[in-house]
């Protein structure tokens, strides 16, 4: 069989997007799924353990609200660094620094001993969690051929359910077995395992050729002033609205949905385990749907599809009465699905909008900044539930996923396109 009959076979069937990624692009695909999965731990091991941290350090709602959002702000800081990173020591180089960042600080979180040291541990862990997506996502997506960027990148995405999954798995053991003044301080020390990551992308994972050209061609590489001028300065504005109203409404359900469930609906540890479960299979089915669609409606069809209906679910989900904990399950599954298929398409739309010397500038830019302003929707949920209850306070989420609907219209259709 020739060359040409292997590449054509590898082009055909369920997994060609995976087979046609080579050798290196497959190492790096493994690299960066395992660095967002881990990146996804180490983030929700504070909304789950946020009901027991309000009560040992004896903080209000809007002082728990405010440890998600520093964290989000300062990861807007982390990711533009670490975009600027991405175009100048590379996408490996950067993935390796952000993944130890974050696994570090969520570790230190876990020893804090007071409220304020908490909240620094948290900021810091920022860093690394702002960055680790910007490397990883452009990482992979420059291995990919045109028709299936949105696919795979997607299947990155997924691995924000995986991670999530199993911090779930490891709070219910945890807070089922130790008291709950300790069980939060171990659900962060357990935050040390992505350090593990490291031997691998060390040894195995290397930039795409047309990155590796960037690094010592382009005069231009990383230049932040760039993607704010001419053209990219509309398309960055407005990406940067995108990312915000989509991360806005989903920050709104991951940091307050574990809250809402215990104190709203009366579920215990393993009830709101069962109920999260539901919604992290949501997510996972709707992170790879997502992908496929983007591929096949486009990139903000996609997006207007999923922000439209997230907001919907949203309004159902929290508006439930009492005592019909029953139809809460029912509306689980789909709002974990819409939420979540919403970022499949991301990481290709993002990367297609920048040429490969700014693609982690911009890109790290946009979407970190989106986290950093969509981060303030949690913190008002905080501040509101105190008049209308943490379930009202959360239409604030439907009404980010309306912003990010308004921001579509100031960007370009991008599905197919070869990159820059």
């Amino acid at each position: 069989m020739s060359t040409t009959d292997v590449d054509t076979a590898a082009d055909r069937g369920p997994f060609a997007w995976f087979h046609t990624l080579g050798r290196n692009g497959k190492r790096a695909f493994v690299g960066a799924f395992g660095g967002f999965g881990l990146d996804a731990y180490d983030f929700q091991v504070l909304p789950l353990s946020l009901f027991a941290i309000t009560a040992y350090f004896g903080i209000t709602t809007g002082d728990a609200g405010l440890l998600n959002t520093v964290t989000l702000v300062v990861s807007a800081l982390g990711g533009a660094i670490a975009g600027i990173l991405a175009d100048r020591i590379g996408r490996v180089r950067t993935l390796m620094i952000t993944v130890i960042t974050y696994a570090v600080f969520t570790v230190l979180c876990g020893f804090a001993t007071s409220y304020e040291t908490l909240l620094v541990f948290r900021a810091l862990q920022g860093l690394g969690f702002g960055g680790e997506w910007a490397a990883g996502a452009i990482l992979v997506a420059e291995y990919c051929k045109p028709q299936y960027r949105g696919r795979t990148v997607a299947f990155i995405q997924s691995s924000w359910a995986v991670g999530w999954g199993l911090s779930v798995i490891v709070y219910t053991a945890v807070f089922s077995f130790l008291p709950q003044d300790i069980a939060w301080r171990v659900l962060f020390w357990t935050g040390a395992i992505p350090a593990v990551l490291i031997f691998y992308v060390r040894r195995n994972v290397k930039d795409a050729p047309r990155a590796e050209r960037a690094l010592v061609a382009s005069p231009r590489k990383g230049n932040f002033k760039a993607v704010f001028q001419g053209k990219l300065g509309r398309t960055t504005l407005f990406a940067a609205l995108l990312a915000t109203g989509v991360q806005g409404g989903y920050y709104t359900l991951a940091s307050w949905v574990p809250t809402f469930l215990k104190t709203e609906r009366g579920l215990s540890v393993v009830g709101t385990g069962g109920y999260l479960a539901l919604l992290i299979t949501g997510a996972f089915a709707g992170y790879v749907t997502g992908g496929y669609l983007t591929d096949l409606l486009g990139r903000k069809r996609t997006f207007t599809l999923f922000a439209v209906l997230s907001a919907i679910l949203i309004v159902l989900f929290t508006n439930i009465p009492p005592g019909a904990n029953g139809l809460i399950l029912l509306v689980t599954f789909p709002l974990g699905f819409t939420t979540s298929a919403i970022f499949s398409g991301f990481g290709s739309f993002l990367a297609e909008l920048y040429p490969t010397d700014l693609r982690g500038t911009g890109q790290g830019f946009t979407y970190n900044f989106g986290r950093a302003v969509g981060a303030f929707f949690p913190t008002l949920v905080g501040f509101l539930a105190g008049t209308m209850g943490v379930g009202g306070a959360m239409i604030c989420g439907a009404v980010a996923y309306g912003i990010a609907v308004v921001a579509l219209l100031g960007l370009p259709e991008t599905k197919g396109v070869e990159l820059r």
